[in-house]
């Protein structure tokens, strides 16, 4: 009885097929981790912050009153209350963003976007929007709606929380 090496087993074996689902997943994964990588770049070398603090900084100062519950703020990052806790305070340190009461009830306390986390969000926003363009620069204006109505849609986004 003759044995197969393990090269031979593996060709032997048929190809595993995946879905256009898993394959699309797969891709969304993979194109995520490349941009929040150069996004983490740029920031961190010009500007001192993380992709994460980046988006602290977007969602509240996209907010009105450049306030959000933290409870909110917590959804649109897609972390745990604690998480984005943990995340504020190094920001909060930094007098880019300040903590605020809700005067009618003492369970709820807001993320305030500083004037200091403003200019800073400012001058962020240069950078990712470079890096943005440059990343889609291929893709058709039409597509690029089209794929970013779906991300929002696989993301659960709509109006208020976008």
């Amino acid at each position: 009885m003759k044995t197969q090496s393990i090269a031979e087993q593996d060709s032997a074996q048929p190809e595993p097929t995946t879905s256009p689902s898993l394959e699309f997943c797969l891709r969304l994964t993979r194109a995520y981790a490349t941009l929040t990588r150069r996004l983490d770049n740029a920031l961190s070398s010009v500007h001192g912050l993380s992709f994460g603090d980046f988006m602290i900084l977007y969602y509240l100062g996209r907010s009105p009153g450049k306030r959000l519950r933290r409870v909110d703020l917590a959804e649109r990052l897609g972390l745990t209350a604690s998480g984005v806790t943990r995340t504020l305070l190094p920001l909060e340190k930094l007098g880019l963003v300040a903590r605020q009461p809700d005067p009618r009830d003492a369970r709820v306390g807001y993320a305030l976007l500083s004037d200091a986390g403003q200019q800073l969000l400012d001058y962020a926003l240069v950078s990712v929007q470079a890096i943005a363009v440059d990343a889609t620069q291929t893709v058709p204006a039409d597509q690029l709606d089209t794929v970013s109505a779906l991300l929002g849609q696989l993301a659960g986004m709509h109006l208020a929380n976008s």
